[in-house]
């Protein structure tokens, strides 16, 4: 994992890769990606250019916000993953759920709300732009949602408008996700059908994405491939879930054999509903 590192003068660099067991303490960010020419990438942190990118802004407020809140570090996908390093994107495709859950804090940057400073805590004045930010349709921010304790919520000017916990209403009546899994329950405590189901309202620009966005929902890892069409991803995915399932199933029956199982136990899933 690459880390941006916050500097004294105000300015950020990239660190080197560290192995995933000796990462620091940092934040990360939750966002909409730009037009791909408008996010800064991992090229233009390399040559020190993208200031004048609209993308730069969120990376500027998640180092000064990692600042305020004491992390020297903070991590960014648009600029901190090298997508021309085959190797490195797929392994960042599978760990990326992990590395929110590891986060310190996640910082949600919602770039189409504008909250005055002053209205921070009426949220009747902003409640409808934020149930209307298309945050809330990106694919892989629902996994974003879902996999940090920490998960704050701030407009595209760096207002904060609370965490998950705060606003966990409105985030439940616009997602239908229950409200236990934006407590952090374990998401094994919900059925297969059930998180397939939380999917439906979130989109993704590349189809495939619609599968691999759920890879750490429900903690299964395939290979990406790109160009195999979203029904193929979802078999895969399908197929290494029912694969997980039977071993828990065998394990359980191996220490427990005559634990009943519960109704959906027994049986493979299929995903009708992509």
């Amino acid at each position: 994992m690459r880390l941006l590192e916050a500097l004294t003068n105000g300015e950020f660099r990239l660190t080197e890769t560290f192995p995933d067991n000796e990462i620091s303490l940092y934040a990360i960010l939750s966002h909409r990606w730009e037009s791909d020419d408008q996010e800064v990438t991992y090229e233009d942190m390399i040559k020190g250019q993208g200031r004048d990118k609209a993308g730069y802004d969120k990376i500027k407020f998640c180092g000064e916000q990692a600042t305020r809140d004491g992390l020297q570090y903070f991590w960014v996908d648009s600029c901190c993953i090298d997508k021309s390093n085959g190797g490195e994107y797929q392994k960042a495709i599978r760990s990326i759920f992990h590395w929110y859950r590891r986060a310190s804090r996640c910082y949600v940057y919602l770039s189409d709300v504008f909250v005055s400073p002053y209205d921070s805590n009426d949220i009747q004045r902003w409640e409808s732009d934020f149930r209307n930010s298309k945050w809330f349709t990106r694919g892989w921010t629902l996994q974003e949602l879902l996999a940090p304790r920490s998960v704050e919520f701030f407009s595209r000017n760096g207002v904060r408008l609370g965490d998950k916990g705060s606003l966990q209403q409105q985030i439940q009546q616009k997602t239908g996700i229950d409200i236990q899994a934006l407590q952090g329950a374990r998401l094994t405590q919900f059925s297969i059908e059930e998180r397939f189901a939380w999917m439906e309202r979130w989109k993704t620009t590349l189809e495939e994405d619609k599968a691999y966005s759920l890879l750490g929902i429900f903690d299964v890892s395939i290979s990406i491939h790109y160009g195999e069409g979203m029904a193929n991803a979802f078999r895969r995915l399908e197929d290494e879930i029912n694969k997980q399932t039977r071993c828990i199933q065998d394990l359980l029956s191996s220490i427990w054999p005559r634990l009943p199982l519960r109704a959906n136990d027994g049986a493979n899933i299929r995903i009708g509903r992509f």
